[in-house]
């Protein structure tokens, strides 16, 4: 159980500047991260490790000579923001460009994607660089849709090695794609793992039982299997990895070369782990393999979990250099690393990272600012919906996924609340009050539906713009813009169980009604009561997006988290929305 917290909500943020302060001689925390003490004194392209809070000693513990150059550090197992992942980049970037490196997740790959488009164009470079080596999370022909777990030191070393030896931005992402090609992982949990202040674990194994297959987000394995014997246990994890060898593992006859992590996830001590590498290693050995440097300790856990996992990469000449090659962090140090030429020491600032919420002035009406308050008195309402509903929508994500989508959701709308109120008393028109909710929705949520109510806020916020009080029709087009712009960004389709299986029904439920001549009343009543079925009917269906898609058949039975919040929002939204249009066609 994690025990030691003030407000779990400021858990990962404290968490941060904790670590920071011991390790100031090595690490600087800014907004959205932390990057190295001091900024490389010729340009070197920038390696940013990334990810949610509670994996240390990823992704901030990584951070040195010969590894990271910063890490971009979102709350418990959420993705950073877009805004976020930028400012950690211009504070680490000096002149060579940035490559983000982070695990195979939706939310990640949106926020790291978006600040990448960003940055180009600031006129830094950014590239990405993916990794997929969970070997349970999807067959070997769809490699591309894999999570990435513990494999991901593999790849940040490799990567951080290259850029030291000042390696080009191009050749620095080529090597990571290769170690990411190159390395595989299975994994297993005896117990989940807990959040700050809950009082339970995200899942609870049957007694003598064993999770195979986990992710490291607190998501339980897939597939429940009898606790064995230490032996019983290295051979399946060998046995599971090695028959993921790469197909030129062999190529030249030799005994190949393996880099190889046995990994614990949070709880489980030091000694078991040697306990199973004494049958770990002779097993690798007898299967032909020279092993090269091994590592037994924590370097990717999952808050408390008790687990553990195996990973091996396939060595060639080039990976092995990289992957001997001295490095000096906080949480790892390899040989002795030369002292480097570095800049004077810069600083801009730290603690928690905050979207500028107000810029520019746009001119807006008065009407149009009278609007604007009706949007905060809403944004206030769901806000106030979302913390009922925290726990609730917690249970639901745990089930299959990683137990954050509450807590989420409501950070993000209460961010979203406060950067409304903030441009409502600058004077801002609705568009622009609702723009500024998404953006700071987005940076405050983080994570895959941070990102998506971002982003469909400032789309609905863009459709009414800062001059005009929307009718029945402007509205249901705001509602239509908020959804086209979250179909784009995320990709998914009604039967995927996500969000979307409830919002396809609201906005074509609303549309079709105010096109028929329905009062705004009736017709948005109408559309939450076809997005609450909707909703409520993901429970029969298997998620194909996401963190809960490797665990489809535990997901059966339960409704997706997000499609129920979406349709808790709608329904808390409506009474105010429909009372503004009311009010200004009685004016």
């Amino acid at each position: 159980m994690t025990r030691i917290s003030n407000d779990p909500a400021d858990f990962a943020d404290e968490a941060l500047a904790g670590f920071c302060d011991v390790h100031a001689d090595l690490v600087r925390q800014v907004p959205g991260g932390a990057v190295r003490r001091r900024r490389p004194a010729r340009p070197k392209v920038a390696v940013l490790a990334g990810g949610g809070s509670g994996h240390y000693p990823a992704f901030a513990g990584l951070i040195g000579s010969g590894l990271a150059d910063g890490a971009v550090v979102g709350n418990i197992f959420t993705s950073p923001s877009a805004q976020q992942a930028c400012t950690v980049a211009r504070a680490a970037e000096s002149g060579a460009g940035v490559v983000f490196t982070y695990g195979n997740y939706a939310g990640d790959v949106m926020n790291f994607g978006l600040a990448s488009e960003r940055l180009a164009a600031e006129g830094i470079r950014a590239e990405n660089v993916l990794v997929t080596d969970d070997v349970a999370s999807a067959p070997a022909a769809e490699a591309e849709r894999r999570r990435g777990i513990a494999g991901d030191f593999v790849v940040f070393k490799a990567m951080g090695a290259a850029a030291e030896a000042r390696l080009d931005l191009d050749e620095v992402v080529r090597i990571g794609r290769k170690a990411n090609d190159r390395t595989r992982t299975l994994g297993t949990a005896f117990s989940g793992c807990t959040f700050p202040g809950a009082d339970a674990p995200l899942f609870a194994l049957p007694e003598g039982h064993m999770g195979l297959g986990l992710g490291i987000h607190g998501e339980p394995g897939l597939r429940d299997v009898p606790l064995p014997t230490a032996a019983e246990l290295g051979r399946t994890l060998v046995e599971g990895v090695l028959a993921e060898a790469p197909a030129d593992a062999r190529s030249d006859g030799s005994a190949p070369r393996i880099a190889v992590i046995l990994n614990g996830l949070g709880s489980t001590k030091h000694e078991e782990l040697f306990v199973l590498w004494a049958t770990v290693a002779p097993l690798l050995r007898e299967a032909g393999y020279e092993i090269v440097a091994p590592e037994v300790g924590e370097l990717v856990t999952s808050l408390d979990m008790a687990g553990v996992s195996l990973t091996v990469a396939w060595l060639d000449e080039e990976l092995e250099e990289l992957w001997l090659a001295p490095a000096e962090t906080p949480a790892f140090r390899r040989g002795a690393v030369a002292a480097a030429p570095a800049a004077a020491e810069t600083h801009d600032g730290g603690g928690p990272a905050r979207v500028p919420t107000v810029q520019a002035a746009a001119p807006s009406s008065e009407a149009s600012r009278g609007y604007a308050a009706a949007c905060v008195e809403a944004l206030g309402a769901a806000s106030a919906r979302l913390e009922e509903l925290e726990a609730e929508l917690g249970a639901m994500d745990a089930v299959a996924g990683d137990g954050d989508h509450g807590r989420g959701m409501v950070r993000g709308a209460g961010a979203a609340l406060g950067a409304a109120r903030e441009a409502l008393d600058a004077g801002r028109g609705a568009g622009s009050v609702l723009a500024a909710a998404g953006d700071a929705w987005a940076d405050r949520a983080g994570g895959t539906s941070g990102v998506l109510w971002g982003a469909g806020l400032r789309a609905w916020g863009e459709s009414i713009g800062d001059l005009d009080v929307p009718d029945a029709a402007g509205i249901a087009a705001g509602v239509s813009a908020f959804a086209a712009r979250i179909a784009a960004l995320g990709g998914a389709q009604p039967g995927d169980k996500t969000l979307v299986d409830a919002l396809v029904p609201f906005e074509t439920e609303l549309r079709g009604a105010v096109v028929r001549g329905e009062s705004l009343g009736r017709a948005w009543e109408r559309a939450c009561g076809a997005a609450e079925a909707a909703a409520a009917a993901t429970a029969g269906l298997r998620p194909l997006k996401g963190r809960a898609r490797p665990l489809a058949e535990k997901s059966l039975g339960t409704p997706d988290p997000g499609a129920t919040s979406l349709a808790a929002v709608f329904a808390a939204l409506g009474p105010v929305i429909v009372a503004a249009v009311q009010e200004e066609v009685s004016a």
